[in-house]
């Protein structure tokens, strides 16, 4: 699969990062949530998710030309404020991987890594974009040597008392 071996080449130039952050706007914020727990539960990375809208709220005190920082950022109704996010960050050196509609030349130029989803409607917006996020903390597991399949400290069941 293209895409896969496109995700691996992007997750092995960032596997000994110690930390993320993972962006998005309305629906995709919970994806940006979703996103940067995959990486801390699999990968051992510090790793947060937070809404974009709020970068400038502490985020942005953190961003240098160390950290990754990957944007949900699809072409939908907040397109041109997440692309004033991505001015922001790169603004400070920062390292942008954008998942973006195919076909999205003015974040692809803007971005060090594209990862590209199919234009879809937003509710299914956030099924699609969750998957590369969760390609990319794998295979960034494997590069570090992390068992994938039995992460360290995580319950495999959850319980009431």
């Amino acid at each position: 699969m293209k895409s896969a071996d496109h995700i691996k080449e992007i997750a092995e130039k960032y596997k000994d990062s110690s930390n993320a952050l993972y962006l998005g706007r309305g629906c995709y914020y919970p994806v940006a949530l979703e996103g940067a727990l995959k990486l801390k539960e699999i990968s051992y990375i510090h790793a947060e998710g937070y809404p974009a809208a709020e970068m400038k709220h502490g985020p942005i005190a953190l961003i240098d030309d160390k950290m990754p920082v990957i944007v949900i950022a699809t072409k939908d109704k907040g397109y041109e404020k997440i692309v004033n996010n991505i001015q922001e960050v790169k603004a400070r050196k920062g390292i942008v991987i954008a998942v973006i509609t195919e076909g999205d030349t003015t974040i692809a130029a803007m971005a060090d890594h594209v990862i590209e989803v199919p234009a879809v409607e937003n509710a299914v917006g956030a099924m699609i974009t969750v998957v590369p996020l969760q390609l990319l903390s794998y295979y960034i597991a494997i590069m570090r040597g992390c068992n994938v399949d039995q992460p360290r400290n995580l319950a495999k069941s959850v319980t009431v008392e």
